[in-house]
This record gives C-alpha cells, sequence and structure tokens, in this order.
C-alpha cells in the first residue's frame, strides 16, 4: 500500500511540474504581447486548465487518452509488486527529465518524458514483448505531426485573418487582437489541460491496476475504470493548473520571444490553431506534446511576414530536445529501474 501511495504522490508532483513547465505554451504569446501580465496570465491559462475537467466529464464523457496511455505498456506485465515497480521508475525518470530540461529553459515534451519512462522501464523489467509497439509509434509519430498540423493550421488561420482584415486601420486592429487573444488563450489552456492531465490519470489507472493483483479489495480490475474513480481526474486537473499558477518563466522566455516576435494578431492566430489541434488529437484520442504543437503554430504565424522572422537556429535545437525526450527517458527509467531492483 505504501509503494501505490507513493505512486500516486509522485505522479500528483509529475502533473504540477508539468503545469509550471508547460504553462509557457498557454500564456507565452499573450505575455509578450503585453496583453496581461504574467501573473494575470498564468491565474488565467491555470482556471481554464481546470475548467477541462468539467468538459471531459460532463460534456465528452470518457478519458480516452488516459487510456491510451495506461495501455502503452502490456496489462500482463503490469500486475503486482513488479508493475508497481516499473511505474515507479517511470514516474522518476520522467520527473527528473521535465525538471532538467526547465532548467535549461527546453520546451521538451512532459507527454513523451512520461510516455518514453513508463516503455523504458517496462522493457528494462521484461524486454520489448512488455510495451504495446503499435501504441507507442502511434504516440511517437505525433512528435511531427503535432507541429506539423499546428503549422498548418496556423498559417491557414493567419492568412485569413490578414485577407479579411487587410483594410481595418492597424492601430484599431492591435486592440481588438488583444481582446481576442485572451479567448485563444483560454482555448489552448482548456486543450492542454484536457491533453496533459489524462496522461497522469493513465499511470495513476495503471498502478491501480498492478495493485488490484495484490489486493483484489482495491485498485481496479481494469484501466477503463479509472472513470469512476472521481478523486483521481479531479486530484490530476487540479494540481497542473496549481502547476500552471507558478509559471515557468525561462520556457515562456523561448516561445514568446526566442522563436519569433509575437504580435497579438500572430498570437490569436497561434493559440487558436493550437487548441484546435489538441481538441482533434482528444477526439482522436491520442497523448500530444501541446509544447510541440503551440510551437509549430506559432511558427507558422511568424513565417506568414517571412521565412527568416522565425529563428530557424532555435527551433531546430528544440526539434532535437523532442526527438531525444522518448529514448532519454526511457533509458533513465531503466536506469533507475535497474537500481531500485537491487536494493528491493
Amino acid at each position: 500500500m505504501t509503494l501505490l501511495l507513493i505512486i500516486i504522490f509522485l505522479c500528483i508532483v509529475f502533473d504540477f511540474i508539468n503545469g509550471f513547465h508547460d504553462a509557457a505554451n498557454s500564456i507565452a504569446t499573450i505575455v509578450s504581447t503585453k496583453v496581461l501580465t504574467p501573473f494575470q496570465a498564468v491565474l488565467w491559462a491555470a482556471f481554464f486548465n481546470f475548467v477541462a475537467f468539467f468538459i471531459a466529464k460532463y460534456i465528452i464523457g470518457e478519458f480516452g487518452i488516459a487510456n491510451t496511455v495506461s495501455k502503452s505498456v502490456i496489462p500482463e506485465f503490469l500486475v503486482g509488486f513488479n508493475g508497481l515497480l516499473i511505474i515507479l521508475s517511470g514516474i522518476i525518470a520522467a520527473i527528473s527529465w521535465n525538471l532538467l530540461t526547465w532548467w535549461f529553459g527546453i520546451p521538451s515534451s512532459s507527454s513523451h518524458t512520461l510516455i518514453g519512462g513508463f516503455a523504458g522501464a517496462a522493457i528494462a523489467s521484461a524486454g520489448f514483448y512488455a510495451i504495446k509497439a503499435s501504441v507507442i509509434i502511434k504516440i511517437a509519430s505525433f512528435i511531427v505531426l503535432a507541429p506539423l498540423i499546428g503549422m498548418i493550421m496556423s498559417l491557414i488561420i493567419t492568412t485569413l485573418i490578414l485577407t479579411l482584415f487587410k483594410k481595418t486601420n492597424p492601430h484599431k486592429a492591435e486592440k481588438w487582437f488583444k481582446k481576442l487573444q485572451l479567448v485563444s488563450s483560454a482555448l489552448f489552456s482548456i486543450g492542454h489541460g484536457l491533453n496533459d492531465s489524462q496522461k497522469v490519470m493513465g499511470i495513476i489507472a495503471a498502478a491501480l491496476f498492478a495493485y488490484h493483483d495484490i489486493d483484489p479489495t482495491m485498485g481496479i480490475a481494469n484501466v477503463a475504470d479509472i472513470k469512476d474513480v472521481t478523486w483521481v481526474p479531479i486530484a490530476c486537473f487540479t494540481a497542473i493548473a496549481l502547476g500552471t499558477m507558478f509559471g515557468g518563466w525561462r520556457i515562456v522566455r523561448t516561445m514568446g520571444t526566442k522563436i519569433t516576435k509575437v504580435t497579438p494578431l500572430e498570437g490569436v492566430a497561434a493559440e487558436t490553431a493550437g487548441a484546435l489541434t489538441l481538441y482533434l488529437t482528444e477526439i482522436l484520442k491520442i497523448p500530444v506534446s501541446t509544447t510541440h504543437t503551440i510551437t509549430g503554430a506559432i511558427i507558422g504565424s511568424g513565417a506568414i511576414k517571412r521565412l527568416s522572422a522565425v529563428r530557424w537556429g532555435i527551433t531546430v535545437n528544440l526539434m532535437w530536445a523532442w526527438v531525444l525526450t522518448i529514448p532519454v527517458s526511457a533509458l533513465l527509467a531503466a536506469f533507475v529501474y535497474f537500481i531500485i531492483k537491487l536494493f528491493i
């Protein structure tokens, strides 16, 4: 029971870290365009991150992304005490990588960190047969697809806005788009809450499933039953909202100024494109990186002005971090698993 409680505690800690690590995704453009102060922006984002819980629970009616995450490792390898050790190793690795990338201001993916850690520990325990390759490949493919979709949507939305408002007084248009950024930022924050909170729910579901083998009177017999354990989604959505309130200012600077200089118009286009991409992946039940999504959208809105408006050197460095996240997290989790096994 103690091990299960430690895992749940670390999962909530990860969700909190995810919140401040990914706060930049929701607020970078709204802060860089001075629509809101940093403090106002994190409160705004945190509120809508939590609103996402009610949308998932009462409008969508399920937590599909949580189910996808929990099934990335084949259930038969997650039963009992060893299953709990796999999950513990994965979450420790994910927290470590998230803190490291936050410290260096790298907007890496909390999603892929978690998936990589979970899968890496399972492979260390039972080999590659322990993971569901089709699920991992589908998630990994969105390292490319999520920013690409975000960029294409942003290009379309930015082009549409520029066409519709080309005769509008620039000063008047800027005032309008600053107000609209409040809406687009809220939409993206909801998408972030829907996507990222469910990832940790999936890990907790796997832990409760593993513990059910130890004590049939507790835990859950099927990971899909997590939707009926009300305290889990409430805890996860609350943790990510609180984490967002603490912000991640190192990453805000990267996202809001280093990739390209963002105007209110481009902020609206990027956030709207990012939100639409996240809603699409929610429908498809695919956990994606909100970081990758909004980065691609910001690139798309900046490239409309001219390709040189995007600082491609910074962008290439970010992409290297994205590609390395899953394998590095997997290796780190495998190392943690072997260390834990030495003492248990």
